[in-house]
């Protein structure tokens, strides 16, 4: 059974993987209205990765016996100063989540709730891959600025996230 913070704190949690996936959908959108397919594919996965990090808790809570609250979402801003803003804004994003995930892994240490913790695990290594995948995005566009050549070759890179 789940502690009434940890719920708490896995209900809010539901909400921030949530708000990641509008957030992504809007980012992916913006791309759309500037005809970068790939960058707006990248942001489609990535919404669906977020949306599915949001199932997980939702199963996970109703598992343990715990009730699921869903909150509403905070509307994600539409517009964008460039493609690097966009992937700083990622990165910050990510770094927010990043946290949110070591207070509740804390939490579950403190709670000796064994289960939350095996659980909160599989996310901390998650979000060491979010923050490198943002972070190389990054870098990638200030090694080669926002010219016509770097974003064509990135547009086509991102546009095959997920092909295997």
């Amino acid at each position: 059974m789940l502690s009434e913070k940890m719920l708490a704190e896995m209900n809010e949690q539901i909400k921030h993987e949530l708000y990641s996936a509008y957030l992504y959908l809007s980012m992916a959108a913006w791309f759309e209205s500037k005809s970068l397919g790939g960058f707006a594919h990248w942001m489609k996965v990535q919404a669906g990765e977020e949306q599915e990090h949001a199932m997980k808790f939702f199963d996970h809570i109703n598992d343990r016996g715990g009730k699921v609250k869903l909150q509403a979402l905070e509307q994600p801003p539409a517009e964008f100063k460039s493609i690097t803003a966009v992937f700083d804004e990622v990165l910050g994003h990510e770094k927010k989540v990043t946290a949110r995930i070591h207070s509740l892994f804390d939490l579950a240490e403190k709670e000796s709730d064994y289960p939350s913790k095996t659980f909160l695990a599989w996310f901390v290594d998650e979000q060491v891959e979010e923050e490198k995948n943002a972070t190389e995005i990054v870098e990638w566009m200030k090694l080669g600025g926002e010219t016509p050549q770097t974003i064509f070759s990135l547009d086509q890179l991102l546009g095959k996230r997920g092909e295997n």
